[in-house]
């Protein structure tokens, strides 16, 4: 039976990344979509309230709170500011993965320096210009040497690539064409022969930056291949899991934002002489707004609670990532009409959360790839069931 009442450490959790998205977040929203950049002065503050190790040990700085407590607190700074969140969300995944995945020597190393803020944030280095959705299209590759391996070759959309101070990298090791070999490699975001692009312009998140990676002879030592040799692409697999929990609670923040505000905004708007929320135009929004952002909360939070129980949850990630993104688009775009030509402006913020949440239906695979693994999950099941 799933349980979504919090309990106290999750509720701490929640509050404490409220409090700071009231406080550091909110503030600076505006002018951060504006003006471009990286929030590294509020990373680091999130960093030292532990925002940057929720679902990390405390062995190595994290706060060891779970799936659930991540996903509160990933909601309550989405409602703030979606471009510093992001960052936030893939830092946190990285150090998860590096936890789950490293040798001691590698958690010992780098873990801690994730949590504290000191790599100022991870960088998850999958992607690449023939392989987005379809990793066997990877062309980046590690080859070994005496003295460990150099890699080859690029990598696109890196999230925090101006300033990520580790990367997972993903490259080829063997295999072949239909089958290829893949590995994951921990590369130091100072290690010569990384190249960082430009940041990407963007239609939102632009406080976020977005970045090509270049390896160009980039040698890494033999101890940075991370899990075994081979097998990354498992490992990007359950990564990709726990992080569309992360942004399927992105997605729910910044429509939960968008909705809360067109709902007030349609309380004190006068036309005709009364409120428009005496409109049943603007009643049926309003209702199908928090109906469905419900939905979402509930879906987000039963993925988080049975990652936390060590329960399969990868068809329930991909589905409470699908519907969150897809209906948060939805709420924004309905919380911008009631605003009317308000809304379309930059003096509100209904028009930054309209730009900011469309690429949750892109990133973390897209919509179209959360059908796939939904639908071969239930054909699976129907399979084995005879």
């Amino acid at each position: 039976m799933f349980d979504f009442q919090p309990n106290e450490t999750q509720e701490m959790i929640r509050e404490t990344a409220k409090q700071f998205a009231s406080r550091v977040l909110e503030p600076r929203a505006a002018a951060l979509d504006r003006d471009g950049g990286f929030p590294s002065e509020s990373l680091t503050e999130a960093a030292e309230l532990g925002l940057l190790g929720i679902n990390v040990s405390e062995e190595y700085g994290g706060v060891q709170a779970g799936a659930v407590a991540y996903s509160l607190a990933v909601t309550e700074l989405a409602r703030a500011c979606a471009a510093t969140t992001v960052a936030l969300c893939v830092s946190n995944m990285v150090a998860e993965v590096v936890e789950h995945f490293g040798t001691s020597e590698q958690r010992s190393e780098h873990v801690e320096k994730l949590t504290s803020g000191e790599y100022v944030v991870g960088g998850f280095a999958l992607s690449e210009a023939g392989a987005g959705s379809d990793p066997r299209g990877m062309k980046t590759r590690a080859q070994k040497t005496d003295k460990g391996w150099v890699l080859n070759g690029s990598k696109l959309w890196i999230t925090s690539g101006t300033h990520a101070g580790l990367f997972v990298v993903w490259a080829r090791t063997g295999g072949t064409e239909e089958r290829p070999g893949i590995s994951a490699f921990l590369v130091r975001g100072d290690t010569p022969g990384l190249i960082r692009g430009k940041p990407e312009h963007k239609m939102g998140q632009h406080g976020s930056t977005t970045t090509a990676l270049d390896f160009e002879d980039c040698e890494i030592p033999e101890e940075a291949l991370l899990s075994e040799l081979d097998r990354g692409f498992p490992i990007a697999m359950m990564a990709l899991d726990g992080g569309r929990i992360g942004i399927g609670s992105l997605a729910l923040g910044v429509a939960s934002a968008a909705a809360d505000y067109a709902a007030k905004y349609s309380t004190e708007r006068q036309q005709f002489g009364r409120p428009i929320s005496a409109f049943q135009a603007i009643q049926w929004m309003v209702a199908n707004n928090h109906t469905e952002l419900d939905a979402a909360r509930l879906m987000v939070l039963r993925a988080a609670w049975l990652k936390d129980q060590k329960q399969p949850f990868s068809r329930e990630a991909s589905m409470a990532k699908l519907f969150a993104s897809e209906r948060g688009f939805g709420v924004c775009n309905r919380a911008l009409q009631i605003l009317g030509g308000y809304g379309y402006t930059q003096e509100f913020p209904v028009e930054r959360y309209l730009r900011d949440i469309r690429v949750t239906s892109i990133y973390e695979g897209t919509s179209e790839i959360q059908r796939v693994v939904i639908s071969r999950d239930i054909a699976r099941r129907f399979a084995e069931a005879g």
